[in-house]
């Protein structure tokens, strides 16, 4: 049986044990049995379902053995990214966008940007014991009104500072619609989840990358360099699940381009991008490389959300769950919080408030004809911040109120 004490040893021996792929591979027997004796669900014993399994740890198993090799040195080493994580409340918030914005576009434009809205539902997540939100940016409102958009994102670090949330802001993402457009925003459609959210960069954006690096590299200078110093930001997420939309690695170079935009600011806060599935290794490789925090999503069940942990732990890192809590799925806040506040791995759920977004419906589960589902998929409260569950926001009070100051 495979325990802590080996994850523990693997970790420790690493810089000089782990000399090349072949011995990551070696372990990966180990670790799919430590999988299954850990995963009880009976889908798990299935032959298919043990090679996808075993697909994913080998993922790991080669990037925790690349790891050992030497980082660039505007990377963060992983004592300061430690250090920094160490001095710092346990992490614990949601995915964050108001009740009355369907998109990243509708949330920062100047003509829609609602400051009343967010003041009014961040007060309830202060007293939920909450200190963080993670929140995406939108290039689009950038290239129309670059001012107005830092404008915008100062009021809303004021709100949320008052309220004693640091948050974390995202920059590109590769899920939900593909094309974008300033200005007003299609109406929600009854019972999809995600109806109006949109790529960042846009489909038809990507297909002149010359052109597309040359228009978003400003935007990541100016933003990372306007905030580089403000302590009121957690950190810098600066792709949400890369590859998603069919992309896979042709996201990489965007990707890579972030990154080393980004590092040329040198920005005061950490970076990260996390690694959310595991079928593309160039991805992963770099994500995992690169990050100066480890972030990730995880929708599953505990015992597999468990695994996942074990696994990134072998960074070394800081961990930080940026997405997850499914209902439907059996990733709940009973089952998941405690299991990463026991781990010491921040906690950011998706999403907060029932509103435009219809993100109360499950992905793949159109409910037309339905004014919410009898189980939400995602969210906590609803707009008036009264809770879905009860049992749920007492949980979530209880468990932060363990780490506040």
């Amino acid at each position: 049986m495979i325990d802590a004490t080996f994850f523990s040893k693997w970790q420790s021996d690493c810089p000089n044990r782990h000399k090349n792929v072949a011995e990551g591979i070696a372990l990966v027997e180990k670790m799919l049995t430590f999988v299954v004796a850990k995963c009880k669900h009976p889908k798990l014993q299935t032959k298919t379902h043990k090679m996808k399994t075993g697909l994913i740890l080998a993922t790991i198993a080669v990037v925790a053995t690349l790891s050992c090799t030497p980082q660039k040195s505007s990377r963060w080493s992983a004592e300061r990214a430690n250090k920094w994580y160490a001095e710092r409340e346990w992490p614990s918030g949601c995915d964050y966008i108001p009740s009355t914005a369907i998109n990243q576009i509708e949330m920062w434009q100047t003509a829609t940007f609602d400051p009343q809205t967010i003041d009014r539902e961040l007060a309830v997540a202060e007293l939920l014991g909450f200190n963080t939100m993670r929140v995406y940016l939108s290039s689009v409102v950038w290239s129309i009104e670059p001012e107005g958009l830092k404008t915008n994102m100062n009021r809303f670090l004021e709100i949320a500072c008052s309220h004693g949330i640091t948050p974390l802001f995202v920059l590109f993402d590769d899920c939900w619609n593909p094309e974008s457009a300033y200005g007003q925003q299609p109406a929600p459609r009854k019972g999809i989840h995600n109806s109006g959210w949109v790529r960042d960069p846009s489909d038809s954006v990507r297909q002149d990358t010359t052109a597309m690096f040359a228009a978003l590299e400003p935007y990541v200078k100016d933003i990372l360099t306007s905030f580089a110093n403000d302590e009121r930001i957690l950190l810098w997420d600066l792709y949400n699940e890369p590859g998603n939309s069919g992309y896979g690695a042709r996201s990489l170079p965007l990707l890579r381009r972030t990154f080393e935009w980004a590092r040329e600011v040198n920005p005061s806060q950490p970076l990260t991008a996390g690694v959310w599935y595991f079928e593309c290794p160039e991805l992963n490789l770099f994500q995992l490389e690169n990050s100066d925090i480890i972030s990730y999503h995880c929708y599953s069940r505990k015992d597999v959300h468990n695994v996942w942990i074990k696994m990134l732990q072998l960074y070394g890192r800081p961990l930080i769950c940026t997405e997850y809590m499914a209902r439907t799925r059996e990733s709940t806040f009973k089952e998941i919080l405690p299991l990463l506040e026991s781990n010491n791995v921040g906690a950011i759920n998706w999403g907060f408030v029932k509103g435009k977004t219809n993100t109360i419906f499950a992905w793949g589960t159109p409910m037309p004809d339905k004014d919410e589902p009898e189980v939400w998929f995602h969210d906590i409260i609803r707009p008036d911040g009264t809770p879905f569950d009860q049992a749920e926001t007492d949980l979530i009070k209880t468990t932060n109120s363990r780490h506040r100051q």
